[in-house]
């Protein structure tokens, strides 16, 4: 299934994109997307009786706002240099363990959301990545097979980086990602059991148009179900909790001088095939 949620920031309703792309509101159904519906496998199987039977009323998406397909996330943990070519790129070694970092969930916006330049940033930086849900409570995964298990789905991530913050400012790189609006998610949630391997997914980012990423999660250092089951052996992970699993080559940071960094007035796109794509206009904040 493809889940959705769409209408004005703090006001966004439950929805699902059917087989034949129409947009169907299962407000009705659920009250919202959130770790408590993704835990819960009676009301996610309410939702695919009623998709199957054609009960679910049509949505005009004409001029709709879409908002992050997570309500009430509660935390958005991030794996850096996860990919050999951006490791490559960036001159780092190629890590031991998967490096982790968070991001605050207030950072997640709609993926066709405005994103904002941070005052005095001079290195915004893009990073397409690939997301992974939570829709289990998983503490010490003892194998891949078990963390595959507890995730609910998957979507697009938009990793937004200010890598003067996060390099050359001291301590951790919280600094350089956790800006406002720097975590575009969606446009959809695709349930796992429509992505059956998450490490041949390609990933490709523009910048006005010209293609600055095309990778494939095949490349990935750590493949996502390590990457649960590492990240569950120090934290606890709850249902709608988030991973972001790393971005391909081609940032910003990777490039010649001058690098490319990001400025206002610049439109980012970004895909992941099978789930979906995302457009931001960047604007000064």
């Amino acid at each position: 299934m493809k889940l959705l949620r769409v209408g004005t920031t703090g006001a966004e309703r439950p929805a699902l994109l059917d087989a034949e792309g129409v947009l169907r509101d299962l407000s009705g159904v659920v009250p919202d997307i959130d770790g408590a519906l993704l835990a819960d496998d009676a009301a996610l199987g309410r939702i695919r009786t009623a998709a199957e039977a054609g009960e679910l009323p049509v949505l005009d998406a004409d001029g709709l706002r879409v908002g992050p397909p997570v309500a009430r996330i509660g935390k958005v943990v991030c794996i850096g240099l996860n990919y050999h070519d951006h490791a490559k790129e960036t001159g780092a070694e190629p890590p031991a363990e998967p490096v982790i970092f968070f991001k605050a969930a207030d950072t997640v916006v709609g993926p066709y959301d405005t994103v904002l330049v941070p005052r005095g940033s001079v290195k915004t930086d893009w990073e397409v990545e690939l997301a992974v849900v939570i829709g289990r409570t998983a503490r010490y995964l003892g194998s891949h097979e078990e963390a595959l298990a507890h995730v609910a789905g998957y979507a697009v991530a938009h990793d937004v980086s200010e890598r003067e913050f996060q390099i050359e400012r001291g301590g951790t790189w919280d600094k350089g990602k956790n800006c406002e609006t720097f975590n575009p998610l969606g446009p959809w949630l695709v349930t796992a059991d429509e992505v059956p391997d998450p490490q041949g997914l390609g990933l490709k980012l523009w910048v006005n148009g010209e293609l600055r990423q095309d990778g494939n999660t095949s490349d990935q250092i750590f493949p996502v179900a390590e990457v649960v089951r590492y990240v569950s052996q120090f934290m606890t992970l709850y249902p709608g909790d988030v991973i972001n699993t790393g971005t391909p080559a081609g940032v910003a940071l990777g490039m010649p001088e001058p690098k490319p960094f990001l400025r206002a007035g610049d439109v980012v796109e970004l895909e992941i095939e099978g789930l979906g794509r995302q457009l931001q206009e960047f604007k000064p904040a």
